[in-house]
């Protein structure tokens, strides 16, 4: 009994509040603007330009749960589009409403699955489509096109700019779609030995090609592979193996000092800190050619002439280490294990991960640090199961 209790229980994980609001947030704004553009006093409701029930469904799916297959723009614009083709021609077709409606819905989960354009809302437009045959006689199959294919193109629209706005992705990610660092080599923790054809295969094996993506499958498989690794990794702590002995700045350094230091230490990084050694940001060598870059975009001069002027000190208003120093990088704790530390570099994004003790700098640890330590890691087992010499 407990077991049936705890089956009816929800199957998704706890999600932070902020992404649901997030998702509810992109669909007020989205229907919202679609309903401005399909309800406007200048548009001609004779031509079946109006709001219908399944573009809510359809943006649960578009805010909710954009890295669904279910939720691609394939799916949802040809799967409502061609729900609501079928939709209309059972309607134009059969009489009776019981069997008119089911049928609809029947052959619309058929012809979206042969589209390869499975979108659930599809069900609900070509029931829409179905009870509703005085409309449809008078719209006849442009319904298919407004308001359902124009509707759903805009929703469409609007999730992928919203996403690109929020920091999510969609469309969801390609197999293809560049590395990184923008080559083609995969990302280090989707480099698994499996080709596209594999990874889909397992996919159709678990019948799950309906809610995973096969860049979404390597993704999770390279987490997995590295989360299990650090279950093996020794019980260090980042505070055995980070950098002490600190070169740091405050967020009034300007940033030709700030270049001094990465040229005279040889650093990638340098820690921004506060009064008491309480931790700021961090800036790496990136950020300076990333703010040349853009002030020479902006300014329409070449990268060096922007790059000197970034860091000439008698520059009007001198640009400082807190103006672009990053706060939202990963952070460790002095008893983060080591294995902990592994995700937050795995990906090239950070080469350094600053380690705070209450809010206050207590260390880095670098990648060089990391592999050090793995490179020890993975040598002393070796050593110990080499057998003494005999005496």
């Amino acid at each position: 009994m407990l077991q049936i209790l705890r089956s009816l229980g929800p199957a998704v994980a706890q999600v932070p509040a902020t992404e649901a609001l997030r998702a509810g947030a992109g669909a007020l704004i989205a229907l919202g603007l679609t309903g401005l553009f399909l309800l406007s006093p200048g548009v001609n409701l004779d031509l079946g330009l109006y709001l219908v029930a399944p573009f809510g469904a359809s943006s649960v799916l578009l805010f909710a749960v954009p890295n669904s297959p279910l939720a691609q723009p394939w799916s949802a614009i040809v799967g409502n589009t061609v729900a609501a083709v079928v939709g209309v021609a059972v309607c134009m077709v059969v009489a009776d409403p019981a069997f008119r409606i089911a049928l609809a819905v029947a052959l619309a989960i058929t012809a979206t699955i042969l589209c390869r354009a499975v979108h659930p809302p599809a069900g609900a437009v070509a029931m829409t489509a179905a009870m509703s045959p005085e409309q449809i006689e008078h719209l006849g199959f442009w319904f298919a096109l407004t308001p359902i294919a124009a509707g759903t193109a805009i929703l469409v629209v609007l999730a992928t700019i919203y996403a690109r706005l929020t920091g999510r992705r969609y469309p969801f990610r390609q197999f293809t779609d560049p590395g990184t660092h923008r080559t083609s080599d995969r990302n280090p923790s989707e480099r698994l030995g499996l080709s596209k054809g594999e990874l889909t295969d397992i996919l159709e094996r678990y019948s799950q090609s309906f809610n995973l993506g096969v860049e979404d499958l390597a993704r999770l498989i390279g987490a997995a592979e590295l989360q299990a690794a650090t279950h093996t990794i020794s019980p260090m702590r980042a505070d055995d193996i980070m950098s002490r002995d600190l070169i740091t700045v405050n967020p009034d350094t300007e940033l030709g000092e700030v270049a001094d230091l990465f040229r005279r230490h040889r650093f990638t990084s340098i820690p921004v800190v506060g009064p008491d050694s309480r931790f700021l940001g961090i800036i790496f060598q990136m950020h300076l050619i990333t703010r040349a870059r853009e002030d020479a975009l902006r300014l329409d001069r070449g990268f060096r002439a922007a790059f000197r002027r970034l860091l000439d000190p008698a520059r009007g208003t001198p640009v400082r280490a807190g103006d672009i120093m990053t706060v939202v990088g990963p952070r460790a704790t002095v008893d983060t294990p080591i294995g902990a530390l592994l995700p937050m570099m795995a990906e090239g994004d950070v080469d350094a991960v600053p380690v705070v003790n209450y809010a206050r700098l207590a260390g880095i640890v670098t990648r060089t640090d990391l592999v050090a330590a793995l490179a020890r890691h993975a040598i002393r087992p070796q050593a110990d199961a080499v057998p003494a010499a005999p005496g």
